[in-house]
């Protein structure tokens, strides 16, 4: 086998083909709504954070599976399009994920999908190599024994871990054990320390786990992350809001090209604040993905909404 070039990301997780229907009034209960349009766009957690960073200039790796349809060939074309690198897992006489997303007239968007379960990645399915000649992990934790063995090859070659997760998988702290960088769902540190208050779980999580960063993503609320020994708080951008799909995954892409960087944290959440801010004005989970130099602009000029956390000093 040829030996891999080394890449600055790898990412091991999902990717769905989304249909997107904007809806001018969210449909009731036994409604009938009139639609005019239905985009069919490829999207997913980790691999439109890998797309993202490929495009801002990265190397990057994409490890999936993809079935034997039309939505494969459209996220091969994506991925060769953008230069990502993939190791697919291709699985015969199956239809590859696929999600309905129905968008607001606000922007908002609500999620259908499926998954054939022949398409989850075993850990049998990974190659070392794959995910060790790379800087940086980036995993979504819904095949958990998969991603967990990805993380914990990563933490052994001294590779920092990402996730995005928003589900308490069976599982789920056996992964986040191997984690660096766990940015999650609003509500997830709260369910998964059972715990109300969303301050005090991030303090748990990162000391029971060892992380070196907790964070939640706040959507216009935008992140409060716990490093340790200081909060660290960024207001969402004001902008026109389109679709909100994928904002998430751009928020974790922003944060990972920072972090390559060796930006300060703080500057880090900001940049990936205004990233995620500007995919959300445009249709699909990568339709607003801008350039490095427009996301700077929007953190020079933009405008916030107003803070709903102050945290600017230590906490003891």
């Amino acid at each position: 086998m040829m030996k891999l070039s080394k890449v600055d990301l790898v990412g091991v997780g999902l990717n769905a083909t989304d249909t997107v229907i904007p809806l001018a009034n969210y449909p009731v209960r036994g409604s009938k709504v009139e639609f005019n349009a239905a985009d069919v766009l490829p999207g997913g957690q980790v691999a439109s954070t890998v797309v993202a960073c490929q495009l801002w200039g990265m190397r990057t790796r994409y490890v999936g599976s993809l079935g034997d349809d039309s939505a494969a060939s459209l996220h091969r074309k994506a991925f060769d399009h953008a230069g990502v690198e993939t190791q697919i897992i291709a699985v015969e006489e199956c239809a590859s994920r696929q999600s309905l997303i129905l968008v607001d007239d606000g922007g908002e968007r609500t999620v259908l999908w499926r998954r054939d379960e022949r398409l989850d990645l075993r850990p049998s399915d990974l190659q070392r190599e794959w995910i060790v000649n790379a800087r940086a992990l980036h995993v979504d934790g819904y095949d958990t024994a998969t991603a967990t063995v990805a993380a914990a090859w990563a933490r052994e070659a001294g590779i920092p871990v990402i996730a995005d997760l928003d589900e308490l998988y069976p599982g789920v702290e056996g992964l986040i054990e191997n984690i660096d960088y766990l940015i999650v769902s609003r509500d997830f540190p709260c369910r998964l320390m059972k715990e109300a208050d969303l301050e005090t779980a991030l303090r748990g999580m990162q000391l029971r786990y060892g992380c070196r960063v907790t964070a939640a993503t706040l959507g216009e609320g935008g992140v409060l992350a716990w490093d340790g020994e200081q909060f660290y708080y960024n207001p969402a951008y004001r902008v026109p809001v389109v679709d909100t799909t994928g904002a998430g995954d751009t928020f974790h892409a922003g944060f990972i090209y920072g972090l390559l960087q060796g930006w300060p944290l703080e500057r880090q959440l900001d940049f990936a604040c205004a990233a995620a801010a500007l995919n959300c004005t445009a249709v699909g989970a990568r339709g607003g993905i801008r350039t490095v130099e427009t996301i700077e602009d929007l953190m020079a000029t933009g405008a916030r909404y107003e803070p709903i956390f102050l945290c600017d000093a230590r906490v003891e």
